[in-house]
């Protein structure tokens, strides 16, 4: 399979998600449903784990990669996730999740600065259709 084909098939995937959450999260607050939607991760990595993992390899890794992994984890699954909850919990779900997907707008912009990946016409046109569509959302 693809590169694409892996993208959309996290599309498609991510794209129920935010469905499931804002149900779960009717009843019961962001740092509840962060918690169990935490249980869900942990039971996948058990079952990931034991079926996949070698131990080897996870001694291998060096520490400064090791650290940045934590760090993205942390802030991804637990500080970025529980913002999205309250965002979620609050307003709509067709605002809500296309607007925090802009993600990649912030990446590119920070690979530009700090990794020096290139920019170019075409990224630059992409990097405006984000913010277009950000802002087409934002007064829709």
């Amino acid at each position: 399979m693809t590169a694409f084909w892996w993208a959309l098939l996290t599309a498609c995937i991510w794209g129920v998600v935010p469905i499931l959450e804002k149900i779960g999260l009717s009843d019961t607050n962001p740092f509840v449903g962060l918690f169990y939607r935490s249980l869900g991760v942990i039971l996948g990595l058990l079952i990931f784990g034991f079926f996949i993992l070698n131990l080897d390899e996870i001694r291998a890794v060096n520490m400064r990669s090791a650290l940045f992994l934590i760090l993205g984890g942390f802030l991804a699954s637990f500080v970025a996730q529980l913002v999205f909850y309250h965002g979620l919990k609050i307003g709509e779900v067709s605002k809500v999740v296309p607007i925090s997907a802009s993600y990649p707008l912030i990446a590119f912009l920070l690979a530009v600065l700090f990794l020096g990946e290139t920019f170019s016409l075409l990224k630059a046109f992409g990097v405006a259709l984000i913010i277009c569509g950000i802002w087409a959302l934002k007064l829709g």
